[in-house]
């Protein structure tokens, strides 16, 4: 057992570094070819991303980034491809607004409705590929691209002024959610950090423990895993990919309140658009892992921070979503990699196991005929 067990952990930790040292290599050579120095451009980055002001941006653009990554994962975790969490977020949080905007209750009442109507929306909005699923065959990828192009229709006429929006100079957005029901910070200095943070921890933790410690998360991963298997057992296949995209939209509802809450406090033409499609980078880049996509969304953020600095110091502003692409395919292909040797191996030792049980048998049957 201490020896499988040093096996995995060693196994466990070359897939990592593989990735890093793959990437730090593919990404240096890109910079190599534009004729500036890969050292310095690295240099830069770590300056410049340790400042304060750095990591406080950083841990504020992770915290949204982080929830679309849980809402992408859930759907991984059932073998479901949920690519409409980017539609699932934006229409939540437009509705979620509307309401913000037109109440005026204390805090403490009209936050926990705001976040409510937003859960909502999502999970009602994510239901409508799952129920297509089960019931017509439809593949949740063409459904939920689909209902993107839908969500954002639906958004883009009610957010006119006279509808459900006011304008604003250029911009046309919903009415401002009091300052009452602005959401807490945490004071830092120079800036404050989201209090959502609390809400993508909460999520976080929900995640690992449902899906990980509960006989609900047990049968959604066996589904994932083998529906045929699953549903003999006893599991209902359909019930299990409403429920499991329902949750997905769900969270995918929250992903858009670090910006409706603490930041922008309405809905606008200028709402952050494409985080949903991050968060599918940030669940591979994790491995459906709370801790790993936690550590992809902070490195994702700092990816972000710190290439406006690059674009300072005269390298090309493609490089970040050069580094950001290498470093997906880096740690993907790199546990594959790891996995398919750790199955070899494994499966090497298991013959020759048998095959020493084999040849004790053969000598025992010897001793006994002699």
């Amino acid at each position: 057992m201490k020896k499988l067990d040093k096996e995995r952990l060693i196994l466990a930790l070359a897939a990592p570094l593989l990735a890093i040292v793959a990437a730090l290599v593919i990404t240096s050579g890109v910079i190599l070819t534009t004729g500036k120095d890969p050292f310095y451009a690295f240099y830069v980055m770590i300056d410049f991303g340790s400042k304060s002001d750095s990591q406080v941006w950083i841990i504020n653009k992770a915290i949204p980034y982080y929830l679309s990554a849980v809402a992408v994962a859930i759907g991984f975790r059932m073998n479901l491809f949920n690519i409409g969490v980017d539609g699932q977020y934006r229409i939540a949080a437009f509705f979620a607004a509307v309401v913000g905007g037109s109440l005026t209750l204390p805090g403490i009442l009209q936050i926990p409705i705001v976040i409510i109507v937003a859960m909502v929306v999502g999970g009602l909005w994510s239901s409508i590929a799952g129920l297509l699923k089960i019931t017509r065959g439809i593949h949740e990828v063409v459904t939920t691209i689909m209902l993107n192009f839908i969500a954002a229709s639906t958004i883009g006429f009610f957010l006119q002024d006279g509808r459900l929006a006011e304008k604003d100079g250029n911009l046309f957005h919903t009415p401002d959610i009091p300052a009452s029901s602005h959401f807490f910070t945490i004071p830092t200095d120079p800036d404050p950090i989201y209090g959502t943070v609390v809400v993508a921890v909460l999520v976080g933790l929900a995640y690992w423990f449902v899906l990980g410690r509960t006989r609900f998360g047990f049968d959604l991963r066996a589904v994932g895993r083998s529906e045929s298997a699953a549903s003999a057992s006893g599991v209902s296949v359909k019930r299990m990919v409403v429920t499991s995209m329902v949750l997905s939209g769900i969270v995918a509802g929250l992903v858009g309140m670090p910006t409706l809450l603490n930041a922008s406090y309405n809905y606008g033409t200028d709402f952050p658009a494409g985080i949903g499609f991050t968060g599918i980078a940030i669940a591979l880049l994790g491995r459906n892992h709370p801790v790993g996509m936690a550590l992809g969304a902070l490195l994702w953020g700092f990816l972000e921070r710190t290439g406006t600095q690059l674009e300072f110091e005269e390298y090309a502003q493609e490089i970040v979503g050069v580094m950001q692409g290498v470093i997906v395919l880096c740690v993907v292909i790199a546990y594959e990699v790891v996995r398919r040797y750790g199955l070899s191996r494994q499966q090497r030792q298991v013959g020759e196991q048998l095959a020493a049980q084999a040849r004790k048998s053969e000598k025992k049957k010897a001793e006994v005929s002699a």
